[in-house]
C-alpha cells in the first residue's frame, strides 16, 4: 500500500463524480497524495501552487478552458513544464484527440470507462520511471560531489606543493602578463603576489641589450608554439630593490583542445650560491697567494 508513499497526483475533471471514482481507485491501491481540481484554471493555479506534483491525469472536454488548453499552459512555465501529462478521452475521439494531446505534450492517454487495472498500471509505470530518474539524479549528484571533492583535494595538494617550492614559480599570460606567483617567487622578487599581478615578465627579467620587450616575448611565443616547452636558460631578475638575482630559467606553455597557448608557467632557480661573482673572481689570486704564505 505504501509502495509510492510521497508521491503527489493531481487529477483533473469536470465531473465530480469521476473525480470521486478516480481518487477512491486510486488510494485503493497506492498510498499518495491526490490533488483534485475540476476545471483547467483550477488545475493551473494548484500546479503552480503546489510544489512537487509528479504526474497529472488531465480530462481533455471542459468547459471554458478544456484539457489541450490547460496542458500547453502548463508546458509553457517553467514550474510545471517537466510534470507528465496523461489525457482522459471518450473513446470516439481516441485517434484526432491522441494526435492533438501528442502535439501539446501528453505522455500517454487513458480511455473513458476507465479500465481499472490499467489505470494503475499506467500510474505505477510514471512512478517507476519517475523513481528510477530520481534514483540516477541522487547518484549523479553523488559522483559529482565526489569528484568535486576529489579536485578540490587534488587542487589543495598541488597549491601545498607549489607554496613549498624550493623554485620561483610565474604562470603569464601569452602577452607576458604575471597572473600567479608562488612565495619563492615573491621572495625572490621582493614583491608581494599583489604586486606581481600589475607587473609583465618583462619588468622583473633583464634582457640582453640588443632584445626588445616585444621581439623578446614574441620569440618566446614562436618557441613555444613549435615545442611546448624551453630548454633551460641562465638569465638574472630584477627584483624591487634592485639586486640582480642569477637564475636558471624554464618556460612550459600550457594548451587548450584546439592547440592555443592559454598560459606560460616559467619556474626559475635561484644560483646566487651556485654563481661567482665578478668581485671573487678579481680577488681570487690575492686569496690564492695568501693561502701559500
Amino acid at each position: 500500500m505504501n509502495r509510492y508513499a510521497g508521491f503527489k497526483l493531481l487529477i483533473v475533471d469536470d465531473h465530480e463524480h469521476n473525480l470521486f471514482t478516480l481518487r477512491t481507485l486510486i488510494r485503493q491501491h497506492m498510498d499518495v497524495e491526490v490533488l483534485e481540481a475540476t476545471s483547467g484554471q483550477q488545475a493551473l493555479d494548484i500546479a503552480l501552487g503546489e510544489s512537487g506534483i509528479d504526474l497529472i491525469i488531465l480530462d481533455i472536454q471542459m468547459p471554458e478552458m478544456d484539457g489541450f488548453q490547460t496542458a500547453q499552459m502548463l508546458k509553457i512555465r517553467r514550474r510545471t513544464r517537466d510534470i507528465p501529462i496523461i489525457f482522459l478521452t471518450a473513446a470516439f475521439k481516441t485517434g484526432e484527440f491522441q494526435q492533438k494531446g501528442y502535439e501539446v505534450g501528453a505522455v500517454d492517454y487513458l480511455l473513458k470507462p476507465i479500465d481499472d487495472n490499467l489505470l494503475i498500471n499506467k500510474i505505477s509505470t510514471y512512478f517507476r520511471l519517475i523513481e528510477k530518474e530520481r534514483e540516477m539524479n541522487r547518484l549523479l549528484e553523488q559522483k559529482v560531489a565526489e569528484r568535486t571533492a576529489e579536485l578540490a583535494s587534488a587542487k589543495k595538494h598541488l597549491e601545498n606543493i607549489i607554496n613549498h617550492m624550493g623554485e620561483a614559480l610565474l604562470v603569464l599570460t601569452p602577452e607576458g602578463r604575471i597572473t600567479q606567483a608562488n612565495p619563492a617567487a615573491c621572495r625572490m622578487l621582493g614583491y608581494t603576489e599583489e604586486a606581481l599581478m600589475d607587473l609583465a615578465i618583462g619588468d622583473v627579467f633583464e634582457e640582453g641589450e640588443d632584445e626588445q620587450a616585444g621581439a623578446f616575448m614574441g620569440t618566446w611565443l614562436e618557441a613555444l608554439i613549435r615545442t611546448g616547452a624551453l630548454d633551460k636558460i641562465e638569465a638574472r631578475f630584477i627584483a624591487h630593490d634592485g639586486r640582480r638575482v642569477p637564475i636558471l630559467f624554464s618556460r612550459t606553455a600550457v594548451k587548450d583542445q584546439h592547440g592555443q597557448i592559454t598560459d606560460i608557467i616559467c619556474i626559475a632557480k635561484d644560483m646566487t650560491g651556485y654563481v661567482r661573482q665578478p668581485d671573487d673572481l678579481d680577488q681570487a689570486p690575492a686569496r690564492a697567494a695568501a693561502a701559500k704564505e
